[in-house]
């Protein structure tokens, strides 16, 4: 399955991995600085297919850091501990010895924020022969799919998000597990924030499905107990096979999702090999209601 995305000035060679999320970009070398065009183009399939993904890339972090710096502002990460020498590059890292991976839960990275981040920009450098995938989940084709009851019951909603609520945290346990990768879980305080449920998506236009597992805690005027059965039918909703796809990492892959319109979730499958990728995270807008 393939098409030639092509714009007004310059084409991407563009290979959809699924039907409903997900592309590769092929042809295009991110250790050279990408010309306004490209990166527009860049933006305009981010938006379409959710999370593009390049392969066979050989960036060091400087050039990375240059790549993400052509979409935004960057968010400096207070969880994961940096990059040497590059205080906007999070470490995600998972030595042979260490039990569990993060973000093993379906999720969409800082919702909890009053100003989401708008998205991640992902090198993959050091991979285990097997195990390690990361899940994607496409929220606009699964807020199509619903009823029409359905939708137009959501779109008048409004949910409130926490990272107090993620496993992590929310399980002392666990928070100790992950402190040692994760510095900043230990002094975490909880940040909240209310967004629509229904959200107009900024680049897209499509209407995109904003709660997520690892963050929403409830619906707007509803208790934790009322919202959570409708919540868990969105959830199994959202993550069924034709709405997901699963991406098999290789040491020089750059992925980029939109944390607009997609849900990822990392496979704990790697225990006793060493897993290393790089994230930077970017600075988002304020979400409108569809």
């Amino acid at each position: 399955m393939r098409s030639v995305m092509s714009l007004a000035s310059f084409s991407l060679d563009v290979a959809p991995l699924s039907p409903t999320v997900g592309a590769e970009i092929l042809g295009l070398d991110l250790s050279e600085p990408c010309s306004d065009e490209t990166i527009a183009d860049i933006r305009q399939a981010l938006g379409e297919f959710g999370v593009i993904f390049l392969r066979d890339q050989s960036i060091d972090p400087a050039a990375h850091l240059a790549f993400a710096k052509r979409f935004g502002e960057i968010n400096v990460n207070k969880f994961f501990k940096p990059v040497d020498g590059f205080r906007e590059i999070a470490c995600v890292k998972r030595e042979p010895n260490q039990p569990g991976s993060t973000g093993w839960y379906w999720h969409t990275d800082h919702s909890y924020d009053q100003v989401p981040a708008m998205g991640s920009v992902f090198v993959a450098r050091d991979i285990p022969p097997v195990g390690g995938d990361t899940l994607f989940a496409g929220l606009a084709a699964a807020f199509d799919a619903l009823s029409p009851g359905m939708q137009a019951m959501l779109e008048g909603l409004e949910a409130w998000h926490t990272d107090l609520v993620c496993p992590e945290v929310a399980d002392p346990k666990l928070r100790a597990v992950f402190a040692e990768r994760q510095p900043g879980l230990q002094e975490n305080d909880g940040t909240r924030a209310k967004h629509p449920v229904i959200i107009r998506h900024p680049i897209s236009g499509k209407k995109v499905l904003y709660v997520n597992s690892g963050f929403t805690e409830r619906f707007e005027g509803w208790t934790t107990e009322d919202s959570r059965p409708l919540l868990q039918q969105l959830y199994d909703h959202a993550t069924q096979p034709q709405f997901t796809y699963r991406h098999r990492w290789r040491t020089g892959d750059v992925a980029f999702w939109d944390n607009r319109a997609t849900w990822h979730c990392a496979l704990d499958d790697c225990f006793g090999q060493r897993r290393e990728l790089h994230r930077i995270t970017i600075e988002g807008e304020r979400l409108d209601a569809a």
